[in-house]
């Protein structure tokens, strides 16, 4: 990527993905909800029932069979490319991308700008619903990428570890509960909103990679730290 990010193979980009759309070895995933993905989706892209993919008993996420099902229906095999976006500045397709990264997928890539820079640069869209041949995928549920509940309150007051809360300005004030039953955030927390992490309209990419760990460093988040968001 021309932005120099530390690990651009996690991104892609418009024009390089318009150049591969009748890769039959990419799979395109739009991440959004379904109602916009029945409008007008990128060419190829299949849909999703919900952004989050939390599973039918848990508000976590889907367990190793129902995920293994959805990818699969969706013609993702263990070693298939995934190409990932959404029209929520990436919030969905991170989130999607983490669940593939959590389950051992490694070959997933969020598309940088997502739909609003695909819509903005007028790449061609669709509103057919693709039906790929059925996928071969096993989820292998990894720990590396989750912190529990105990992992972060040993975490508090640790020199070594940055607590980051990237939710919104009145979240991280108490003023807005988002329906929970207590408000406020973790003790020692550093507070970033995600939404900050992006260019403004018309494109919703990740801003530069020079400018992001200024933002970082301000708040005390360094690469030999250890990082829990949440």
């Amino acid at each position: 990527m021309p932005e120099n990010y530390p690990r651009s193979e996690l991104l892609c980009d418009t024009a390089w993905l318009q150049q591969h759309l009748d890769d039959p070895a990419i799979r395109i995933i739009d991440c959004g909800m379904p109602d916009a993905y029945n409008r007008a989706h990128i060419l190829g892209a299949v849909g999703l029932p919900h952004p989050y993919l939390k599973g039918k008993d848990s508000p976590f996420i889907m367990d190793t069979q129902e995920f293994s099902e959805l990818m699969a229906v969706r013609g993702v095999s263990n070693d298939t490319l995934v190409i990932l976006y959404d029209d929520n500045a990436s919030l969905y397709a991170a989130r999607v991308w983490w669940c593939l990264d959590h389950y051992g997928h490694t070959s997933a890539k969020v598309l940088n700008g997502g739909f609003n820079k695909w819509l903005y640069e007028k790449r061609p869209l669709t509103a057919v619903v693709p039906h790929p041949e059925l996928g071969r995928f096993r989820a292998r549920a990894k720990q590396e990428g989750c912190c529990t509940l105990d992992g972060l309150r040993q975490g508090i007051g640790d020199p070594n570890v940055v607590i980051w809360d990237t939710r919104s300005q009145e979240e991280w004030t108490g003023e807005n509960d988002r329906g929970n039953k207590r408000k406020g955030r973790v003790p020692g927390a550093v507070h970033l909103e995600w939404r900050h992490l992006m260019e403004g309209p018309p494109e919703r990419k990740f801003k530069p990679a020079e400018e992001l760990r200024r933002m970082f460093a301000g708040l005390g988040i360094t690469p030999e730290k250890r990082v829990v968001t949440y």
